[in-house]
């Protein structure tokens, strides 16, 4: 298997880590491939003002979710 650059570097980062915080990337990454149930994940290194916006949206309808459950 042929690795692009990209994910040599992650490799690379894996395994520059201690071994107990590379199961917990590895955790991760798992945890984030189940959530896609199959569907490709299309990633990149820059975000949209689209993007910023969900993810401030959804942060702040977690907290809230918390913040309700806690109360």
């Amino acid at each position: 298997m042929v690795l692009n650059a990209q994910e040599q570097s992650l490799i690379n980062g894996v395994r520059a880590l201690p071994p107990a915080e590379a199961n917990k990337i590895l955790n991760w990454a798992w945890q984030l491939a189940n959530l896609a149930d199959g569907r490709k994940i299309e990633w990149s290194d820059s975000w949209s003002d689209e993007d910023l916006a969900d993810a401030a949206g959804a942060a702040v309808q977690r907290f809230e979710d918390q913040e309700r459950e806690h109360h």
